[in-house]
């Protein structure tokens, strides 16, 4: 697995994560012990980046719960997603709490009140509770909003789509994040599930066997990856041998420029 440095944070970072929208948004014994299994399954692997968020249900505190007792093995990315300062603070001291006191990358998700939410951020960055402040969107129409949260030099990575259907962060997106030296993680690597509906044939796949892929999800994770200015992709997943496959995408080499485009042309 190689590893990256997240630009100006200066984390280490395995460029295959985990992320756990929906994933991880579960309860009881069965599905709990499921969750701790993919974790196993990542760090075997040497994927030992995981995102979450309190947008994600149940999901923060199942991944603390499954990482708790390896804390100090891992990097952990999650968010503050509310308008309200006071259940910013809520959140913020919730997610401590599941993760041993301290977030290695603590996100403003979808830049909801992010001018409030940074300073408090920031509080616990300077307390030694944060090691690095991001800001993350999905939707291009919100990209001139982060532009601007990425140029008041506040914050260190950013969040962002990115896979051969979702290319607006080529325009603007990631030149001024390579200009800033800023972290780049990788959400929806896999469209969010939509791209793997219709996999293409082995006979497809065939051509990118040089470069280790034997899945399409790996052609597409190592489709994002292969842009050096992307450090991480977390694509999620609820079965522990997908996350074993998914992680086999962050060995070099890396596609060139023609099998990029004929990743994008499957």
């Amino acid at each position: 697995m190689e590893i990256r440095t997240l630009g100006q944070s200066g984390l280490q970072v395995p460029v295959v994560g985990m992320g756990t929208w929906q994933t991880f948004d579960v309860r009881g014994a069965a599905a709990e012990q499921n969750a701790r299994a993919v974790v196993d399954a990542a760090l075997h692997a040497g994927a030992n980046f995981f995102d979450s968020s309190p947008m994600y249900g149940e999901a923060e505190r199942v991944l603390g719960k499954a990482i708790a007792d390896r804390r100090d093995r891992v990097l952990i990315a999650t968010k503050v997603w509310t308008s309200s300062a006071q259940e910013g603070r809520t959140q913020m001291a919730r997610a401590l709490q599941f993760f041993g006191n301290r977030i290695d990358l603590y996100q403003l998700h979808n830049l909801v009140a992010w001018q409030t939410q940074l300073a408090r951020l920031e509080e616990l960055r300077d307390a030694g509770q944060v090691h690095a402040i991001g800001a993350t969107h999905y939707s291009p129409s919100a990209f001139t909003e982060l532009k601007r949260v990425m140029q008041t030099g506040r914050i260190t990575a950013i969040q962002i789509p990115y896979n051969p259907l979702e290319r607006d962060v080529e325009r603007e997106i990631l030149p001024l994040a390579a200009e800033l030296n800023l972290g780049v993680v990788i959400m929806r690597p896999l469209g969010g599930g939509s791209l793997m509906r219709n996999s293409p044939t082995a006979a497809e796949l065939a051509p990118l066997a040089p470069f280790g892929v034997t899945t399409w999800a790996q052609a597409l994770l190592k489709w994002g990856l292969s842009d050096p200015r992307c450090h991480v992709a977390i694509p999620a997943t609820s079965k522990p041998e997908r996350m074993r496959q998914n992680a086999l995408a962050g060995d070099p080499p890396w596609f060139g420029l023609e099998e990029r485009a004929y990743v994008a042309r499957l």
